[in-house]
């Protein structure tokens, strides 16, 4: 009995470490990503960024957002026909640097102020069940920025923050 409690308490020990490990090492190219994003250096921000896995991201979000709207059945037809046109546009007038500095800008990162270091990035990202982390405005709050492994550098994958905050529109808080 004591084994098997030593051998399960080793395993959750184990996958915890798996979990920081990954977000540390995630850490860096998201760092990496926000020195592209603040020194507006495309080439670099596109090494970041998953551009396929953001572009079915973001038609999944238009996709949802069109069976929540009040469509008739025709204009819900319509939606999922031109989703994924709309999705690769918005991959391609939206995900810049200049966008992204907007929405850093607007989380507070500022020019003015230095970039967080790769501990502290690595200590705001939450490790996901399939391996991803997520980047949280707050602790504990909802991921808005998302990023995969991809062959060994962790590339934005998915945006779930608000949509007009990639048109660089702004929601009033009352």
């Amino acid at each position: 009995m004591i084994r098997t409690l030593a051998l399960l308490a080793l395993t959750v020990v184990t996958l915890a470490g798996c979990a920081t490990a990954s977000r540390f090492d995630a850490a860096g190219d998201v760092h990496s990503l926000l020195v592209a994003i603040r020194d507006n250096d495309r080439a670099a921000f596109d090494r970041y960024v998953d551009r396929p896995a953001l572009k079915q991201n973001l038609e999944g979000r238009v996709m949802r957002e069109t069976t929540r709207a009040d469509m008739d059945d025709g204009a819900r037809a319509l939606a999922a026909l031109i989703a994924p046109n709309l999705a690769n546009i918005a991959v391609e007038a939206l995900i810049r640097p200049e966008v992204f500095r907007a929405i850093a800008n607007y989380y507070g990162y500022t020019p003015d102020k230095p970039l967080p270091d790769r501990l502290a990035i690595g200590a705001s990202l939450k490790y996901l069940d399939d391996g991803r982390v997520c980047a949280t405005k707050k602790k504990d709050g909802p991921c808005l920025l998302t990023f995969t492994n991809v062959e060994g550098t962790w590339k934005l994958s998915g945006f779930e923050g608000d949509l007009a905050d990639l048109r660089g529109q702004r929601r009033k808080t009352p």
